[in-house]
């Protein structure tokens, strides 16, 4: 199997990259950089924003992994933003489509319900947060991610190609974890949009293998998280101070996460092995720096 990743010198792209050819395939890597030529089997670098460039890209390929974004509102202007994340979305997803590549994983956010970059302050209906949850996006960054879920499903019904649409949390291990991790354990506050999820990027990059080999048809939106929270505080004490009027649907208890993982464990059979509370993560709390500015965190 030989799988485009766009967005291949990111974070989550490089992982992507590498733990598919860990497991035997063929990758073709894309960025708009020129990137390294041992990242993958095969290297380009151009616009997204190119319909020949997208269409030479998804030729000959069985499977797309659209990871290219910028990734936060305040890496650009709006205008950007919404034309880079939106119409490179709309250009892959597309092309992979029309050239009949069965199966395209898009990788969208859990930004994308609005929440975590919010000026307002706003709090979820009810809690676990389902795929289901009404979108209140106000930034550019999660409008765009919410409309790429929509250019997923349009591409699935027009051409009968399978998509998945990943919603991540923030994503890190090791160091970048770390500094995460101490900007939360100083004031839990700060996540209050973010709401605490987490997933390390080494099961993003599991998760993403699942979506490309999982029995799945049409499109398929699914939140993807670890099962707990990046805070020191219990999840339901998080709650009563930051969202007190969000309905629980079911009860929270330790550190649960506060999203639904349901669909990740039946469509995907997900579920990370890798935990910041054991060290697994390559986090000991014990180590956590709590004096690190919180710019850059996502």
């Amino acid at each position: 199997m030989k799988v485009l990743v766009t967005g291949a010198a990111g974070t989550l792209g490089r992982e992507v990259l590498a733990h598919l050819r860990a497991i035997g395939w063929t990758t073709r890597a894309d960025d708009r950089e020129p990137i390294d030529p041992a990242l993958a089997d095969e290297v380009s670098s151009g616009d997204l924003l190119d319909p020949e460039h997208t269409r030479a890209l998804v030729e000959g390929v069985s499977a797309v992994v659209h990871v290219a974004a910028i990734p936060a509102p305040r890496l650009g202007t709006e205008q950007e933003i919404f034309t880079n994340n939106v119409m490179s979305a709309y250009q892959v997803l597309d092309a992979a489509g029309r050239a009949g590549v069965p199966r395209i994983v898009y990788i969208s956010s859990l930004s994308a319900l609005g929440f975590a970059f919010a000026e307002h302050e706003v709090s979820p209906e009810q809690i676990p947060v389902t795929e289901e949850h009404p979108v209140v996006a106000e930034d550019v960054y999660g409008l765009s991610k919410h409309l790429g879920e929509g250019i997923a499903s349009s591409v699935a019904l027009r051409t009968g190609s399978t998509v998945v649409s990943l919603r991540f949390p923030f994503l890190g291990h090791g160091a970048r974890l770390r500094r995460h991790l101490g900007l939360i354990h100083a004031d839990p506050g700060i996540e209050r949009g973010g709401m605490w999820g987490w997933l390390d990027t080494r099961d993003a990059a599991r998760a993403v293998e699942a979506a490309l080999t999982r029995p799945l048809t049409g499109h398929q939106l699914i939140n993807v998280v670890a099962p707990d929270t990046t805070s020191l505080v219990p999840t339901a004490e998080l709650l009563r101070r930051y969202h007190p009027n969000s309905v629980l649907t079911k009860p929270i208890t330790g550190f649960d996460t506060v999203f639904s993982t349901v669909r990740s464990r039946e469509l995907l059979g997900f579920t990370p092995i890798h935990s910041w509370r054991d060290g697994t993560a390559g986090a000991d709390v014990g180590e956590m720096p709590c004096n690190l500015p919180p710019d850059g965190i996502r």
